[in-house]
């Protein structure tokens, strides 16, 4: 019911956005005793439209935050659609100053805030006069607010443009202190959550890839060996990878990643279900050919909303901090 609800929605912002604040309501928090479950969730929704779980991914993480921070802000914050906006960019500085009465004013701009006009809230990251980045809670209809309207040429994530907001006296409400949002626990959690969206999204381009063969066959037109070898390395990844998010979903949930190690343990998930995905795009397109991209407009859409998607994850630059970790000391080897 929910993935059907999911695939008459896509496409449409309005609709994603209002399942997302349903399926908040009742969604598991990360690291509650229930995180496989959702983790689940969101690799099910990928998997039927890679941009709905673009949609329901960071409002999810954002209901989480505001619960590990114990802010007031989390009773009622399932009413409203959410965004999570950490990024910075070159020349684009966010600043919050405290207004003498508990909260901060927020000036300045913030890049890469993905729907943020259809938003009504977000948790951002701003830059505090102590040096420190911080996490606040801002509305994003209140005065002060605006958001341009990015040229988005992409073929990917096309209903979801990330454009810059620029922020001018606008009152925030800080979530956790200084330093914060980074170096809980939940920082690294969230991080595995989008890796689990990327990880239902190659689910979808490996069940194209299956139903491709199978009617090809019912043709006449039997898998030769090659096909029949990625298929089968298809299955192989797609087992492997879901058995490390299933593990790692339980070790999250038992406290064996709430310390300094839930960091490299993110690096290695994702980069894990990076490298797979990219994998199973690549043998599925070279197989199936150019027609599918060019006239099957689910399957192009999925590949170039999951192209675009993985970007988030930042390849040998990744593996490069958790390659600093391990000559720390940090691994299991």
């Amino acid at each position: 019911m929910l993935l059907g609800a999911v695939r008459d929605a896509a496409g449409d912002v309005p609709a994603l956005l209002a399942l997302a604040r349903e399926i908040g309501r009742t969604a598991p928090r990360p690291g509650e005793g229930s995180t496989a479950r959702l983790w689940e969730l969101l690799a099910s929704v990928a998997s039927v439209d890679v941009a709905a779980g673009r949609v329901l991914e960071p409002h999810l993480d954002a209901l989480a935050i505001l619960t590990q921070a114990g802010s007031p802000l989390a009773d009622s914050s399932t009413d409203r659609a959410w965004g999570v906006f950490a990024a910075e960019g070159p020349g684009l500085l966010l600043e919050a100053t405290p207004d003498g009465a508990g909260n901060y004013l927020l000036n300045g701009s913030k890049p890469w805030c993905s729907l943020a006009a259809h938003l009504d809230g977000a948790v951002l990251t701003a830059h505090r006069a102590d040096g420190g980045r911080a996490a606040f809670a801002v509305d994003l209809h209140a005065p002060g607010v605006s958001c341009e309207t990015p040229l988005w040429t992409s073929r990917g994530l096309r209903e979801i443009p990330s454009g810059t907001v620029h922020f001018d006296g606008v009152s925030a409400v800080p979530v956790g202190g200084s330093g914060w949002y980074f170096q809980r626990p939940g920082f690294a959690w969230g991080g595995m959550g989008v890796a689990a969206c990327w990880f239902g999204g190659s689910v979808a381009v490996a069940r194209d890839f299956s139903s491709a063969l199978t009617a090809a066959a019912v043709n006449g037109r039997e898998p030769d060996q090659i096909a029949l070898a990625h298929l089968g390395e298809t299955d192989r990844l797609l087992a492997s990878v879901s058995g490390y998010l299933a593990r790692t979903a339980e070790r999250i949930d038992a406290g064996e990643l709430s310390g300094p190690g839930a960091w490299s343990e993110a690096l290695r998930v994702r980069g894990t279900v990076a490298a797979a995905v990219e994998r199973i795009q690549a043998v599925v397109a070279q197989n199936l050919g150019p027609g599918p991209l060019a006239f099957n407009e689910e399957y192009g859409k999925r590949m170039a909303d999951l192209s675009l998607y993985l970007r988030q994850h930042h390849a040998m630059r990744d593996d490069a901090q958790l390659g600093a970790l391990t000559l720390k000391g940090d691994r299991s080897w």
